[in-house]
C-alpha cells in the first residue's frame, strides 16, 4: 500500500509541476505581456496542488484499484481537465474568437495532454526495464 501511495504522489507532483512549467513557458513563448498572464503559472500550480490532494484522497479510498502509474496519471488528467472546464477555459474558443486568452486556454489543454502522454510513455519504458531485470 505504501508503495502505491508514494508512486501516485510522485506522479501527481510531477504532473503538477510539469503543467505549471509548461504554462509558464507557453506565456513566455507567445511573448504575452506580464500584466495579462503574470499569475497564470501560479494559478495552474494552485489548481494542480488542489487536484493532487483530491487525487491522493481518491487513491487512499480506492487503493486496490490504483496499482500502476498510468492509472494515477489518468485520474490526475481527468481531474485537471475537469478543473480547466469548470474554470471557464474552453479548448475550442480560440477557433471561434482569435484572442490571446483563448490561445492560452488551448495551450493549457495541449500541454496537459502532452504531459499525460509523457507519463504514460515513462510507465511503459519503466515497466519494460523492470520486467527485463526480473527475467534475468
Amino acid at each position: 500500500m505504501k508503495n502505491v501511495l508514494l508512486k501516485s504522489l510522485a506522479v501527481f507532483i510531477v504532473m503538477s509541476f510539469l503543467n505549471t512549467q509548461l504554462a509558464y513557458w507557453s506565456g513566455e513563448f507567445l511573448r504575452l505581456p506580464g500584466s495579462q498572464f503574470g499569475m497564470l503559472s501560479t494559478a495552474v500550480l494552485a489548481g494542480s496542488l488542489i487536484i493532487t490532494i483530491i487525487a491522493l484522497i481518491t487513491v487512499l479510498i480506492f487503493r486496490r484499484s490504483y496499482n500502476s502509474i498510468w492509472k494515477a496519471a489518468v485520474l490526475f488528467e481527468i481531474l485537471y481537465l475537469l478543473m480547466l472546464l469548470l474554470s471557464g477555459a474552453h479548448p475550442f474558443a480560440y477557433f471561434i474568437e482569435d484572442a490571446d486568452h483563448h490561445l492560452i486556454d488551448l495551450l493549457l489543454y495541449i500541454n496537459s495532454i502532452v504531459i499525460f502522454i509523457f507519463v504514460c510513455l515513462f510507465e511503459v519504458i519503466y515497466s519494460r526495464i523492470i520486467s527485463g531485470k526480473i527475467k534475468k
